[in-house]
C-alpha cells in the first residue's frame, strides 16, 4: 500500500502548489524524453519507488490544466468528489460492461443517466451512454441515426464551423458530409439542403455552443424545418447543452428538446476527471439495436441494465462512478452557478483585456468563449500568447478565424476565481504595455 500513500502525497502537493505554479509546461520535449524514454529495467522495482521515480522524471511536462487560470481549450477540472470517486474507480477496478460484473457500478450509471436527461432537460425515456468524450458520443449517436435512417449513404447536412470531432465520427462510421453550409445555419439555408434530394434520408447536425464564439443554432426554427422532411436531427452540445442546467442561459437551448440525439462532456462542464462523455438518443430501439452485443458466455440480466447495451466499449471502465459523485456534491444550484460563474468570468477575461491598448474584442462571450485579438497583425496576436504563456501567468491558445489570428479565451473550471481573472488581465497589462 505504499504506493497509494505516495501516490496521494503526490496528487496533494501538486494540488496544493496550482496557484503558485506556471500553469504551462516548463519542460521541452527533449528533456521529457531524456527523463522518461529510458531502457525497460530487467528486475522488478518497489511500487512507491515507481511512484516518486515517475513523478520526479514528469516533472516540468504536467500541463496546469486542472487549476483556475488554464483559458486555452474547453477543460473542466476536476470537483473533489469526483476527483475522489475516480480514485475509488481505479481502485475498486470494475469492468463496467454488464450489470453481473459489477452491480453498483451498473446502477450508479442508470442514477447519473437519468439525473444528466432531467438537467439538460432532455426527454426522461431517451437512451444514454457514457463514453470516453464526446468524440464517442458523436459516434454513438450517429451510429443509431445512421443505422435508423438507412445505412451508410444517408446525406448528412451541416455546417461549415462543426466541429472535427463530428467529421471523424462519420469517417468512423463510414459516412461523409453530403452538405457543408457556409455561415450561420438558417432555416432557408437549410430547406434549400435539404429539398435537393427530397427522397433521400438525410442526417441534419445542430451546435448547441460553436468551438469559438459559443454560438448557438435556432433550434426552434431549425428542427422543424428537418423534422418536415423526416431528418434525424443530431446535436453537437460538447459544453454548450449544459447551459440547460442555467437559469440565466438555459433560453439558448430552446426547442433542443424536438432533436433526436444529444452529445456532450463531463470532463467540462461538469469537471469530472478525463475520460467521459455522454451520448443520449430519444429512440431507444434504434439507439440499442446500433450498440447491443450479447454473448453466450457472458451474464446478461433481463431487468438491470447492461452497459454493454448502450455503448461502443465491451470492457470499460466505471465512469460512472466519477459522474454520479460530481452531480451529488454540486446539486442542481451548484452546477448552476459553475456554467454561471465560468460565463461571467469569461465575459470580464474578454472585456477586461480588450480595453487595454492594442487588444481588440473580435467576439464577446456569448457564454464561455470569447475571441481577442491584438495589434494589426497576425504575428503580433500570436506573439502576445506566446509571451503570455511563457510567463507562466495563464495558458491560452490561438485560432484562426475568419482569415484573422485571435486568441481563444475559454472559462470551465470550477477553480477559477476572481482573483485569478484579475491576476490575468493585470498580467495582460504589463506585457501590452
Amino acid at each position: 500500500m505504499d504506493a497509494l500513500y505516495r501516490a496521494l502525497y503526490h496528487a496533494e502537493q501538486y494540488l496544493e502548489t496550482l496557484d503558485r505554479e506556471p500553469v504551462g509546461p516548463t519542460a521541452d520535449l527533449a528533456t521529457m524524453r531524456s527523463q522518461l524514454l529510458k531502457p525497460l529495467n530487467d528486475a522488478p522495482l518497489p511500487a512507491a519507488d515507481v511512484i516518486d521515480e515517475l513523478v520526479a522524471d514528469s516533472q516540468g511536462g504536467i500541463m496546469g490544466s486542472t487549476g483556475g487560470r488554464f483559458f486555452a481549450w474547453v477543460i473542466g477540472g476536476a470537483v473533489p468528489a469526483a476527483l475522489a470517486a475516480d480514485w475509488l474507480t481505479s481502485a475498486w477496478d470494475q469492468n463496467a460492461g454488464i450489470y453481473a460484473a459489477g452491480p453498483a457500478a451498473a446502477v450508479a450509471e442508470e442514477a447519473a443517466g437519468a439525473w444528466l436527461k432531467d438537467l439538460l432537460g432532455l426527454p426522461a425515456d431517451a437512451g444514454f451512454a457514457l463514453v470516453t468524450g464526446c468524440q464517442m458520443a458523436h459516434v454513438t449517436c450517429l451510429a443509431a441515426a445512421r443505422d435508423a435512417m438507412g445505412g451508410t449513404g444517408v446525406r448528412v447536412l451541416c455546417a461549415d464551423t462543426t466541429h472535427g470531432t463530428v467529421h471523424r465520427a462519420l469517417r468512423l462510421l463510414g459516412m461523409q458530409k453530403s452538405s457543408v453550409i457556409a455561415g450561420t445555419l438558417t432555416a432557408s439555408a437549410l430547406s434549400a439542403e435539404l429539398n435537393r434530394e427530397p427522397d433521400r434520408a438525410a442526417i441534419v447536425v445542430l451546435q448547441a455552443g460553436e468551438l469559438n464564439t459559443g454560438a448557438y443554432d435556432d433550434f426552434e426554427e431549425l428542427i422543424p424545418v428537418a423534422k418536415a422532411v423526416n431528418a434525424w436531427v443530431h446535436v453537437d452540445g460538447a459544453f454548450g447543452l449544459w447551459a440547460a442546467a442555467s437559469p440565466r442561459f438555459r433560453h439558448l437551448l430552446k426547442g433542443v428538446g424536438q432533436a433526436d440525439s444529444w452529445a456532450t462532456d463531463g470532463h467540462k462542464w461538469l469537471n469530472v476527471p478525463y475520460d467521459c462523455g455522454y451520448a443520449f438518443v430519444k429512440d431507444r430501439n434504434a439507439h440499442r439495436a446500433a450498440m447491443s452485443r450479447h454473448e453466450s458466455y457472458l451474464i446478461h440480466d433481463d431487468d438491470a441494465r447492461d452497459q454493454v447495451d448502450w455503448n461502443p466499449e465491451f470492457s470499460r471502465r466505471a465512469r460512472g462512478f466519477p459522474t454520479y459523485a460530481a452531480l451529488r456534491q454540486l446539486g442542481r444550484a451548484g452546477i448552476a452557478d459553475l456554467v454561471e460563474r465560468c460565463c461571467d468570468f469569461a465575459r470580464q477575461l474578454v472585456l477586461g483585456i480588450g480595453k487595454l491598448p492594442q487588444a481588440e474584442v473580435l467576439c464577446e462571450p456569448i457564454i464561455n468563449q470569447g475571441l481577442l485579438r491584438f495589434g494589426d497583425s497576425d504575428d503580433f496576436t500570436d506573439q502576445i500568447i506566446r509571451r503570455i504563456v511563457d510567463s507562466g501567468e495563464a495558458f491560452f491558445g490561438g485560432v484562426s478565424w475568419r482569415g484573422r489570428r485571435a486568441m481563444r479565451v475559454s472559462v470551465c473550471n470550477w477553480r477559477t476565481t476572481q482573483a485569478d481573472v484579475d491576476r490575468v488581465i493585470a498580467a495582460f497589462a504589463r506585457i501590452l504595455k
